[in-house]
């Protein structure tokens, strides 16, 4: 009756997961933790209701559901389901109400102490945190049956009391594994549609780039030409709007050139270089700038025996991209660190500066075209420099803390002649 009783209970508290799924389909607005707090609510309530009563105690899979809402949905939901048990067990009453109580509040400890770091793990190691944390739940189960059994002057019969505990253990494992598992596949899933509909935007706006980049670039050379050859001959006052013109034709040509890296960086000379030779021409190019804006460009560089295989110029305008947003976001006084780390056969470029920092929210839009935090700019040269480092095979990540800074760590394969098929 115990194992019926329990493996209705595992349907019961795997459901919430499919059901969220269901309506998080149809409609987005519907992922919250306040919906995910309902369903998981309703999860512990039933398992409540059925569960299955001895040892004056009931037994069944309520702290399942709890873990599974502050883990994965947050303080919200896990506060509504906790909420949910200590409402439905007080009105359950009995002898033992308190030690009900009690149980609860010290499996709920665990996940309300974790659930921030939780995230900061891989998925397999989710999953794992949170079937120990319902080992937890079956020791403090167990504890709380013997105390009670002692208090009552009754002895501890382990040979009737274990085959029962296993049978709970057992389930309640496999329970909160499936709703872990399921869980993750959610997330997963969250993840992808989120990349997928970046990728579209992406690839779209590559597209359009492709499309009449070149169509506008050409007949603005035949411009900027003739306009050059009237500078040379213009000697009055119109002298120097002539020079204006061309700057802003400049930039507008650069804006192009932008747009035909993104969507589709052109590798026009590939050739093997040390990386730190690059490195080290990009922090004497920007030098000057940094001087200019009062701060501090140092640069620790221990690799030089880290080759590439790729186009250099293409490398040092991603870097250059990247260093000077550093440079810019630091105030006056402040300090830019450009470190270099050889790690096995991947390089590893550290761009950390002092200045002020973004938010989770800016964290997040980084890279997002038409995006930046700068008074001026197009947000278009932290798009290019990341499709770049890309296209080369590397990854770039960002860490930053208001008011402290911000880190950008560069991860690139190395790659030399002999080694890469072209």
């Amino acid at each position: 009756m115990l194992a019926e009783k329990l493996l209705l209970n595992l349907l019961i508290t795997i459901s919430p997961v499919l059901l969220y799924s269901v309506l998080t389909d149809q409609k987005r607005k519907l992922d919250s933790p306040i919906i995910c707090g309902l369903l998981q609510s309703t999860a512990a309530l039933l398992c409540m209701i059925f569960s299955y009563a001895n040892y004056g105690f009931n037994w069944d899979l309520r702290y399942v559901p709890l873990v599974i809402a502050f883990l994965y949905a947050g303080p919200i939901a896990g506060g509504m389901v906790l909420t949910t048990i200590i409402a439905a067990r007080l009105l359950m009453g009995g002898d033992t109400v308190l030690f009900g109580l009690v149980n609860t509040s010290l499996i709920a400890i665990i996940p309300i102490h974790i659930m921030k770091s939780f995230w900061g793990y891989t998925p397999n190691k989710r999953v794992l945190i949170t079937a120990l944390i319902g080992a937890w739940s079956l020791l403090v189960c167990f504890l709380s049956l013997t105390v009670h059994q002692s208090l009552e002057g009754q002895a501890v019969n382990i040979n009737t009391n274990i085959p029962d505990l296993l049978i709970v253990g057992i389930i309640d494992t496999i329970a909160i594994a499936i709703s872990a598992k399921l869980n993750e596949g959610l997330v997963e899933r969250s993840i992808m549609r989120v990349e997928i509909q970046k990728s579209e935007k992406l690839n779209t706006l590559g597209e359009l780039a492709a499309s009449i980049a070149h169509e506008v670039r050409n007949p603005l050379t035949v411009v900027k030409g003739f306009l050059q050859l009237m500078q040379q001959e213009e000697k009055g006052k119109n002298y120097d709007y002539f020079s204006l013109v061309l700057s802003e034709l400049g930039r507008a040509e650069s804006i192009i050139n932008d747009y035909l890296n993104f969507a589709k960086p052109q590798f026009d000379k590939i050739e093997e270089f040390p990386l730190v030779d690059v490195l080290t021409e990009v922090k004497m190019l920007l030098d000057p700038l940094a001087l200019k804006q009062g701060v501090q460009l140092h640069s620790y560089l221990d690799s030089g025996d880290f080759h590439l295989f790729t186009d250099r110029n293409q490398l040092k305008q991603a870097l250059v991209n990247l260093i000077k947003n550093a440079i810019e976001a630091t105030s006056e006084g402040g300090k830019v660190t450009i470190t270099l780390k050889q790690i096995d056969h991947y390089a590893y470029i550290y761009i950390a500066d002092t200045g002020k920092g973004m938010n989770h929210e800016q964290l997040s839009r980084i890279g997002t075209l038409f995006y930046t935090t700068k008074d001026k700019g197009t947000g278009l040269g932290t798009s290019v420099s990341l499709r770049i480092i890309e296209t080369m095979k590397g990854k770039v990540s960002y860490k930053s803390k208001l008011g402290i800074g911000t880190e950008v760590t560069m991860i690139l394969p190395e790659g030399k002649k002999e080694l890469v098929n072209i």
